[in-house]
């Protein structure tokens, strides 16, 4: 029987598997990427070839990031902003594009929690957190597939939380939760009116992740032993447990993938 020589056989123009995920010429934004998920996807993206824009509120942690990425060999470079403000938002973008050439990846990632019961949630808490969590989004993403049209491609990822399908306990965070809810409809909204323009638009939902969030709150530390307790997996999750998510949602590997919420949370919404 002669061989197929087909795209299993040959690879997607010539390209195998583990090549596919790699983002060589590729320019991405991150965005919260001062410390915590953010700054391990930034240098998760850099590590499988791309340029990194790490972007954050607080100026001194993007640039540590930078420097973090550079020290490794990676190009990169480290931008404030205010992923709440539209005016902000669209300086950062046009910065990277000034700076890279190209917009190719772009990860929402800046985001907000405060906890409080439902009963005693503000208009106030409840507008700071949307403004963020939400519109903040949809702006960002909004503005990045205005530079991703003429381009005929780009990948979008959003971060949204395992709190988009279920209700995370016995904290208390209404706010939080709807928000996040908003951001996997938002996601599937715009993959399905962009898809036939090349755009990619998926997000990633993580489940308890071990951040510097949780590790100096003296409300949630105490809690990492009833949550390891609803977790099939016996461990809340570590940043670097979404790395390897990142790179497949930025890369050609996923091309065919939209519209998609990634759930990492080793299987604690299966309980």
């Amino acid at each position: 029987m002669p061989v197929q020589r087909d795209d299993v056989y040959s690879g997607i123009r010539g390209q195998s598997v583990l090549e596919r995920f790699r983002l060589d010429g590729k320019a991405a934004v991150v965005t919260g990427a001062g410390q915590g998920i953010g700054r391990a996807f930034a240098h998760a993206l850099g590590e499988a070839g791309a340029r990194v824009a790490v972007i954050d509120l607080d100026r001194g942690r993007a640039e540590d990031v930078a420097k973090e990425l550079a020290d490794k060999g990676i190009e990169s470079m480290a931008g404030q902003a205010d992923a709440a403000g539209p005016a902000s938002i669209e300086e950062f973008v046009n910065e990277v594009v000034r700076r890279f050439g190209q917009l190719d990846i772009a990860v929402n990632n800046a985001g907000i929690n405060l906890n409080s019961a439902a009963e005693d949630t503000t208009p106030e808490e409840w507008d700071m957190v949307h403004n963020l969590n939400v519109r903040g989004v949809f702006l960002a993403c909004r503005q990045q597939a205005r530079v991703m049209f003429p381009q005929g491609y780009g990948k979008i990822i959003n971060t949204a939380s395992m709190a988009s399908i279920i209700v995370p306990h016995p904290q208390k965070q209404v706010s939080y939760n709807v928000s996040k809810g908003a951001v996997v409809t938002l996601t599937r909204t715009l993959a399905a009116e962009w898809a036939d323009r090349g755009i990619r638009v998926n997000c990633i939902s993580p489940g308890i992740i071990r951040t510097a969030l949780i590790d100096q709150s003296p409300e949630l530390a105490p809690l990492v032993g009833q949550w390891v307790a609803t977790i099939p997996a016996g461990r809340i999750g570590e940043v670097t447990d979404l790395q390897g998510a990142i790179v497949y949602l930025a890369s050609p590997a996923s091309d065919y993938m939209t519209g998609h919420n990634l759930v990492i949370e080793g299987g604690q919404t299966l309980w």
